[in-house]
């Protein structure tokens, strides 16, 4: 098993959502993948959010977005 492989985050955050374009439900996936998730400001019920990491997490947070999609997650 390479180094990848290891590291891929669980597809999980995804199993529960409703769609996989649920804000939630990605913004978990990409803490998961090893990204930071900041709250920059709200305005309302509208949410400014960031997602900053390096492109290790960004591969990897991909890699588990590809498989929820592919395992079927209801769209």
């Amino acid at each position: 098993m390479t180094t990848a492989e290891n590291r891929t985050p669980s597809t999980a955050p995804l199993a529960g959502a409703t769609a996989v374009d649920d804000a939630d439900a990605l913004l978990a996936l990409a803490r998961s993948a090893g990204m930071l998730v900041t709250l920059d400001g709200q305005i309302g019920r509208e949410k400014y959010q960031s997602v900053a990491g390096s492109l290790r997490a960004f591969q990897c947070f991909a890699a588990a977005l590809r498989d929820a999609l592919s395992a079927g997650t209801p769209r």
